[in-house]
């Protein structure tokens, strides 16, 4: 008998900027790090023989919990990777669930009717996983190893085998980041143990504790927002109004305030790249925008967010780290190494949030009443 720990790896940029991100190569993000280590105290005292990842970086991250505390060597293979999204790879979720409810609705409800160009059927994923884990069984008969793979090909690959057909997936329950399932095989027959296990998390690290839309009857999340492009156009109205706004809370005043400048370095920006400010929305709401400046940093390598602003009614709400994702989207296409944004020096709650997503304090910088604080994140 060969005992194998499918475990799925800890919270990466998709699960919180709210991004389709099957075999989109996204790192973990600061919460799944700390994610990491409470799952290497878990396997701290456990007899692993081998681990194996998917060679994307959120799971051979993840696999250090087990290099942690044993000294082994991760062995990687792309047959452990998630579905291939093809087009919808680093799409908002909210769009697409906009553009394609129906194909959204499969995809979360019956895979096996989810079809895009480019995307890999589910059909594919399950064979890939059921081959390279009986496989690796077998090489490592009598022995415990462990394997990291992905959420939506763990809960195919579990459905196979409890014999869950596609259209009753919901049966079968999404993982939260790092869950574990044993399973044992035995005359190369798999059996399901137990999964989705996420005791090793406190509930301020788990990741789905957070979140809500896998509750639902349809796996649709509401604060799934749309990030659409902003048009010249718009420059003059909703964004103009948003920076004023962010200066004032910024300053405590409006006084000094020019949208003209601001609306010609949108300008300047949209002109060279067409996604270069972003708003989003929610019910076909605005609510919230995102600049990202195409020259300031460029000849460093690093991309730079001159405004990202929240409704305050939403904030909390996601807004701003969907915003915040868009514009990692954008300038990790660009080939920049880093993102960079100033903040105010007393403002700790908005230095705190940046953390959250990655980034950390670099310097100072002049603003309009004095130094900025500057944060940076890689790319």
């Amino acid at each position: 008998m060969t005992r194998i720990y499918l475990i799925r790896h800890a919270e990466a940029e998709g699960n919180v900027f709210r991004r389709a991100h099957g075999q989109y190569d996204s790192p973990l993000t600061p919460k799944g790090y700390r994610q990491v280590e409470a799952l290497a105290e878990r396997f701290k005292e456990e007899k692993i023989d081998a681990v194996y990842s998917s060679d994307l970086r959120r799971t051979m991250a993840t696999a250090g919990a087990i290099l942690k505390y044993h000294n082994l060597t991760l062995q990687t293979t792309p047959r452990l990777r998630e579905v291939a999204l093809g087009v919808w790879e680093d799409c908002a979720w909210g769009n697409l669930t906009r553009d394609e409810p129906e194909n959204m609705w499969a995809f979360n409800n019956d895979p096996d009717r989810w079809h895009t160009e480019g995307g890999e059927p589910f059909a594919e994923v399950r064979a890939r996983l059921t081959s390279v884990l009986g496989e690796l069984a077998e090489r490592h008969e009598g022995q415990t190893i462990a394997c990291f793979s992905h959420g939506m090909a763990i809960r195919s690959y579990l459905c196979s085998v409890l014999g869950v057909p596609s259209e009753r997936i919901a049966e079968v329950p999404h993982g939260d980041n790092t869950c574990v399932a044993l399973l044992e095989y035995t005359g190369g027959e798999p059996r399901v143990c137990w999964y989705n296990s996420n005791s090793h998390l406190a509930s301020t690290l788990s990741t789905l504790g957070k979140q809500e839309w896998w509750k639902a009857e349809d796996c649709r999340d509401p604060f799934d927002l749309c990030i659409e492009n902003a048009a010249a156009s718009d420059l003059a109205g909703y964004y103009a109004d948003c920076y004023r706004r962010c200066w004032g809370e910024i300053h405590g005043t409006e006084a000094g305030f020019d949208a003209g400048v601001y609306v010609a370095s949108a300008r300047r920006s949209l002109a060279q790249e067409a996604r270069s400010v972003a708003f989003a929305a929610m019910d076909g709401r605005n609510i919230g925008v995102v600049h990202c400046d195409m020259q300031r940093g460029a000849e460093s390598g690093a991309g730079w967010i001159s405004l990202c602003y929240v409704e305050p009614d939403v904030r909390g709400m996601q807004v701003g780290t969907q915003l915040i994702g868009h514009a990692v989207s954008l300038f990790r296409s660009l080939g920049r190494s880093s993102l960079c944004l100033s903040v105010a020096q007393d403002n700790a709650a908005a230095q705190e949030f940046y953390k959250t997503c990655g980034f950390a304090p670099c310097g100072v910088c002049e603003g309009a009443f004095g130094l900025l604080n500057v944060m940076e994140r890689p790319l």
